[in-house]
């Protein structure tokens, strides 16, 4: 690598701003708030909106709606327009 050019990359603190959920990592983000974790040591925070802990397809929260009430739902709104007309 070319010396000089890349950013630091060292630990930080990721927060989910609607659960609260808190991981350490490391990133080349940065912030200028700071939380203590811990093993004692203070890291940079960076709160975000949505992590695992938040985002639906990982809670279970996400709906399946089958290939077959797609096509029906399509049908009763635009008719067989698809089929031209028929």
């Amino acid at each position: 690598m070319k010396p000089g050019i890349h950013p630091a990359y060292g630990p930080v603190v990721f927060r989910d701003r609607s659960t609260g959920t808190q991981f350490l990592t490391r990133s080349t983000a940065t912030s200028q708030e700071r939380v203590e974790w811990s093993d004692g040591n203070s890291y940079p925070l960076i709160v975000v909106d949505v992590t695992s802990a938040s985002h639906p397809f990982w809670t279970g929260g996400r709906q399946v709606m089958d290939t077959q009430g797609r096509v029906e739902k399509f049908r009763r709104r635009y008719g067989d327009r698809a089929r031209g007309g028929q």
